[in-house]
């Protein structure tokens, strides 16, 4: 049996030439762990910030204590996956060797390889029957973030107004779809080039922020979810309705404060999380349903191999991308 796999690692920080790919150990599951053969992972947007350590001034210090400040403790990057079980420890019972699965390695990252090990109570589920491997390696990251601000965060309810600002990227596009499920008027603004795009996913109506400012109407809204950090905050206040709430996935401490301030003295809500800490198994379960019924499809940009690792994180730096970009590891 092969003890040595293929992984891309990373020794120091810096810019997408210093991923390589790289020959390193196999890992080795113990009793309450599946080994999982990876066929799919992807580059989220988080994933350039970890490798470049550019992250936003109130997460450098917690960052560096967990995963290094002069170099990586950790050289091997991925967070979501999709693959196929080929071992099970001894202590599993809710897995078989066979079993294809897609899931979340948290902060162990390890997705960019060839093999995971994952808890058998981790954040790991048998992928949708209609999927291929690409698709449900981006079915978490950006989907569980949407899930979580709109249903758990936003208390999202029927016939709601909701407004998705970026609505053409990871979070966008999944919470265009999620929106919809959960039976909302949804409007979408992103760049012209994917109008279409956002429209064919659901959206009701789709403004192209190059040529129109959505503040600048007289329409209100329940939920405003800005999924790329770039919206006014007073200005989106503005346009909500009583008891209306505004959503950021990137924040500033100006944002942390109003949210704590809206939370105690005002109906209109600013709400702001870090939204990993509250995904669920049964989140996993929730969108595996919504896909196998037709209700829910990750939009993939582009897939790259293993092998191009750089260039797909090149790709991701430039901000463009639409949807998720997956990496091919089988």
């Amino acid at each position: 049996m092969a003890t040595q796999m293929k992984a891309v690692v990373f020794k120091r920080y810096g810019k997408p030439e210093v991923l390589q790919l790289a020959e390193t150990k196999k890992p080795i599951p113990k009793s309450n762990e599946v080994l999982v053969r990876i066929h799919a992972t992807s580059v989220t947007a988080e994933d350039p910030k970890m490798r470049g350590f550019n992250h936003p001034p109130l997460l450098k210090l917690p960052i560096g204590l967990l995963f290094g400040f002069r170099k990586p403790k950790n050289p091997v990057l991925g967070i979501e996956f999709s693959g196929i079980i080929e071992t099970v420890g001894s202590a599993v019972k809710n897995y078989s060797v066979g079993d294809q699965v897609f899931g979340y390695t948290g902060l162990s990252f390890g997705a960019y390889a060839e093999y995971k090990c994952m808890p058998k109570n981790g954040l790991i589920h048998v992928k949708p029957e209609n999927q291929s491997f690409e698709e449900s390696a981006c079915m978490v990251n950006g989907s569980l973030s949407a899930l979580v601000y709109l249903k758990k965060k936003g208390k999202i309810k029927k016939r709601d107004n909701v407004l998705i600002y970026g609505a053409s990227g990871s979070v966008g596009t999944a919470a265009i779809q999620l929106a919809k499920y959960f039976e909302t008027h949804v409007t979408g603004v992103c760049s012209t080039k994917n109008l279409a795009l956002v429209k064919s996913i659901g959206a009701d109506f789709v403004i192209d922020y190059s040529r129109q400012d959505f503040t600048q109407n007289d329409k209100k809204y329940d939920l405003i979810f800005d999924t790329v950090g770039k919206t006014s905050m007073r200005e989106c206040m503005n346009l909500l309705k009583p008891k209306g709430r505004y959503l950021r996935t990137e924040f500033g401490f100006s944002h942390i404060l109003a949210s704590i301030f809206t939370s105690l003295f005002n109906s209109k809500k600013v709400i702001v999380a870090s939204s990993n800490f509250y995904w669920k198994k049964e989140d996993l379960a929730f969108l595996k349903k919504i896909v196998e019924t037709g209700r829910f499809k990750p939009v993939i940009d582009t897939i790259f191999p293993l092998e191009n690792i750089v260039d797909a994180h090149q790709y991701v730096e430039l901000g463009h991308k639409v949807g998720n970009v997956a990496i091919s590891v089988r």
